[in-house]
């Protein structure tokens, strides 16, 4: 399945990197004319190459990539054109501001942007309307009524472009319906069997589907297609057993160790980098709230639900619990104004670099939460305590997915996606979620 996901991801990759050599060639043509080839061999060729890897990075953190968002309507023609403005911006920086290129392109570079811009959203409007319309090339059977099957149901109809179709639902798995099971892959043409979380436990079930099976058809866990699909682990599926199977795996002693060298390596150079922010917000923080300190020590949850302090810039009044402690609510009164603008853009979160050194906190991670709390989580969710079985993250899989959690509810769900990360996390994905985190650092600025 994943497969089938990853090759229209690398068909729109090639498809761009095309259109912006094609793009340069054009531009350098109307320029040059038939000299454009001795102008991209001698000059242009090296340095827009280098350039074109920004752009696909940009690309890449605009969600441009991503299969969900690929459907043509006002929200993807914004991304696009966004992107593209913020990837020329950047181009005209990197120019003018590295030598060694060698060029400082301005027509050259205009034509190359409008051209680019043309060819890119009618490839892009092509290429989305042919995933949303293309016949899928996995057509699911659902057999049973699984907790999480409606909610599947509904997310491949609305997004198409991501390669499933529900082609027919056996909900009564009936010995009669099951009889038939052969007549109806036929007629529905179904490739792939969707069977509930808990099949092995039935007998007849297992039987009928064995009687049926052909190396053509893939047979597919509920829970397994919920989690590529949504990239979270529904709570209401799962049980010890997948603890077992999925959690305690031993530790990842090469991961752990790349890691902790690379977290260190960030914050060294992150921390000399925001030195001087740093201390800009901090008199700002003083000068509009000047009763309070400006950086605010909290006790948080990490490891092994062991207790640690951790760091942040103040955003609230100094009385903001006299009350006790409580969920930060929309337009909570306590948060003072520079507060508000360090909240959306997380840069009240600068001095967590320090926790990072310390070894309280990871670069990626569940968030730490505080005791108060997680002591009332744990009794109200099931399995909240499996979050501490690794090192809290500055970033995690939740605080890209999921809106600011200010309730049970939202623990909740944000749970989901971080037993999503227990179980899948490595380096790439840590690097996935880095960058996503700086996409949306920069559309909160």
């Amino acid at each position: 399945m994943g497969s089938n996901i990853r090759l229209r991801q690398i068909l729109l990759l090639v498809g761009d990197i095309i259109l912006l050599y094609a793009s340069l060639l054009i531009a350098l043509f109307i320029k040059h004319g038939f000299q454009f080839w001795k102008e991209l061999l001698s000059r242009h060729l090296g340095p827009f190459s280098l350039i074109f890897i920004v752009w696909i990075f940009i690309f890449y953190i605009a969600g441009l990539y991503e299969l969900k968002m690929l459907k043509n309507g006002l929200a993807f023609r914004k991304t696009l054109l966004t992107a593209i403005l913020a990837a020329a911006l950047i181009t005209v920086i990197l120019f003018y501001s590295i030598p060694k290129f060698g060029i400082t392109p301005k027509t050259n570079l205009i034509l190359f942007v409008i051209i680019f811009g043309i060819l890119s959203y009618f490839w892009r409007r092509f290429s989305n309307r042919k995933l949303s319309n293309a016949s899928p090339a996995i057509k699911l059977l659902f057999i049973g009524d699984d907790n999480e099957y409606e909610e599947i149901a509904k997310q491949i109809e609305k997004n198409p472009q991501i390669g499933y179709k529900l082609n027919f639902w056996i909900k009564n798995a009936t010995p009669e319906e099951m009889g038939k099971l052969n007549q109806i892959i036929a007629e529905t043409e179904s490739n792939s069997i969707v069977l509930p979380s808990n099949f092995k436990k039935e007998g007849k079930l297992i039987e009928a589907i064995f009687r049926n099976i052909n190396p053509d058809l893939e047979i597919i866990d509920a829970l397994f297609l919920y989690e590529r699909i949504f990239q979270k682990v529904p709570l209401s599926s799962i049980g010890e057993v997948w603890f077992i199977e999925n959690v305690s795996k031993g530790k990842k002693n090469m991961y752990e160790l790349i890691k902790r060298t690379t977290e260190i390596a960030f914050v060294i150079i992150f921390g000399i980098i925001l030195l001087p922010l740093s201390a800009i917000i901090a008199i700002l923080i003083k000068l509009t709230s000047p009763d309070g300190p400006a950086i605010y020590k909290q006790i948080r949850i990490g490891k092994n639900g062991r207790q640690f302090t951790l760091y942040k810039f103040r955003t609230m009044i100094p009385a903001a619990e006299t009350a006790g402690p409580q969920w930060t609510i929309n337009n909570d009164p306590r948060i003072t104004k520079i507060g508000k603008f360090l909240r959306r853009t997380h840069l009240d979160e600068i001095p967590q670099l320090i926790n990072i050194l310390k070894g309280d906190l990871a670069l990626v991670g569940p968030r730490p939460e505080r005791s108060e709390f997680v002591d009332e989580l744990k009794k109200k969710i099931p399995y909240y305590e499996i979050r501490h079985l690794i090192k809290p993250g500055l970033t995690g899989w939740a605080q890209i997915n999921y809106r600011y959690g200010a309730s049970t509810e939202d623990a909740q769900e944000k749970l989901q996606y971080e037993l999503y990360y227990l179980k899948n996390r490595d380096l790439i994905m840590d690097t996935n979620i880095v960058v996503k985190t700086i996409k949306l650092f920069i559309y909160k600025l």
